[in-house]
């Protein structure tokens, strides 16, 4: 963390003189400043700044000053000012406040996947949010950091810590919970740091995000709207397209997995078919909830997403090579051959993982196409995805980074993993 620390310092010294004497402590920040992809295949930076702030700290683009703006006032749930400022893509050279912020490579060859990180604590279910073992995640953001990536998909659920923590259960005792600055900095903003400062993300939308759940943390922390909006829970799809890239981020979050609602079914099969028109070869649908896919835990076998399934129909293109999700809490892959893009699945970042259905993964009909290859694993890690000529290749970690846990290969549609 000394780098985190000093770039923090550095920070808050340029505010300071930024903002005046006076000023010091209310523009310290109160997180570490990130970059992520906006809607319009731009940048936008956000900034996180304590109570009666004066001013935004100032941006710089290559040398050409951006204007920061305020994104959200403080409020009782959150008595903070979040700052944000768009910049191009192709933006060289980036700084908040005289420190620098990661930009975009002119080609992406290493991207970090992540999903479903926070640590739950809903009901009478409580993860310990102290111990390592049972709660990865800042391991995991910090080792899947030093992999130096181009690139980070967090592919939605940031946001767990709904509830108190029950009173018998001392892995969690204290911890922040409810929709607010205090929860949302504890389950996601401080043990994300390291990645964070990594490399620029894509932020996908999960279904702890929608309005009634973690929704005002969402569209004041991370929507990629440039513009603040009424919470929704079906927000507009985007292309995210750098070199030979092609990321088709798609907000499913409210997508019902087990049955079929005609309107949320007809709103999504607009925005799949305007998303998907003449989609680029080898683009990959990024989206939370997997389209095709076998549930675990205790409604192992059964098929889902139901809604996302009649919302795709008719509207898969010959270059969609990939769907990457997260939701179900393991490691899970399937591949349809020809007929269908893979099926890939990141939900191990740090919630409690669920028990792997003994329902063999090949073979299996999904949605009407059978399985050629599937694989699945319950452990905790991140997957790191390397290109390789026309394809990739990706490998799950531990959450130290020591061991690898599967390797896969991703060649067109074709997404065959294994230990």
């Amino acid at each position: 963390m000394p780098r985190i620390r000093h770039l923090f310092s550095g920070l808050i010294a340029s505010l300071a003189v930024a903002a005046g004497p006076q000023a010091a402590t209310s523009a310290e920040p109160l997180s570490v400043p990130w970059v992520e992809f906006g809607t319009d295949n731009d940048l936008q930076i956000r900034v996180v700044l304590g109570p009666g702030v004066a001013a935004c700290p100032a941006v710089l683009a290559d040398g050409r000053g951006i204007d920061a703006r305020q994104r959200s006032a403080a409020d009782d749930s959150f008595p903070v000012t979040v700052c944000s400022a768009t910049v191009p893509l192709q933006t060289a050279q980036l700084s908040v406040g005289g420190v620098a912020l990661p930009t975009v490579p002119t080609a992406i060859n290493r991207i970090v996947v992540i999903g479903d990180t926070g640590c739950r604590i809903e009901g009478i279910t409580a993860q310990n949010c102290d111990d390592p073992e049972k709660w990865p995640f800042p391991v995991v953001a910090k080792d899947a950091a030093k992999s130096k990536p181009d690139l980070v998909v967090h592919i939605g659920d940031y946001y767990y810590r709904e509830d108190p923590c029950p009173a018998d259960k001392s892995g969690c005792a204290g911890s922040p919970h409810g929709d607010n600055w205090a929860a949302w900095k504890a389950d996601f903003l401080d043990p994300a740091a390291p990645l964070l400062q990594a490399a620029p993300w894509v932020m996908v939308r999960g279904n702890h995000e929608l309005c009634r759940r973690g929704g005002k943390g969402w569209i004041r922390l991370l929507d990629p709207r440039a513009d603040t909006v009424d919470c929704a829970d079906m927000s507009p799809p985007y292309r995210v397209s750098i070199g030979r890239m092609n990321l088709l981020v798609f907000d499913g979050a409210d997508a019902d997995d087990f049955k079929t609602d005609a309107n949320k079914v007809a709103g999504y099969a607009g925005q799949l078919a305007q998303l998907l028109a003449n989609a680029p070869p080898h683009s990959w649908l990024v989206t939370h909830k997997p389209v095709w896919a076998l549930a675990q835990g205790n409604l192992a076998g059964m098929t889902l997403n139901l809604t996302e399934q009649a919302a795709i129909a008719g509207h898969t293109p010959p270059g969609l090579d990939l769907v990457v999700s997260g939701h179900l809490h393991d490691f899970t892959s399937y591949a349809f051959g020809s007929q269908r893009p893979g099926q890939l699945i990141v939900g191990v970042g740090g919630d409690n993982l669920l028990d792997l259905a003994q329902t063999p993964l090949v073979g299996a009909t999904i949605d009407g196409v059978k399985t050629t290859k599937g694989f699945a694993l319950e452990r905790f890690g991140f997957f790191v995805m390397e290109r390789s000529g026309e394809g990739w290749n990706g490998t799950l970690y531990a959450p130290d980074g020591k061991a690898v846990l599967a390797t896969c290969t991703i060649a067109d549609r074709d997404l065959d993993c294994h230990r």
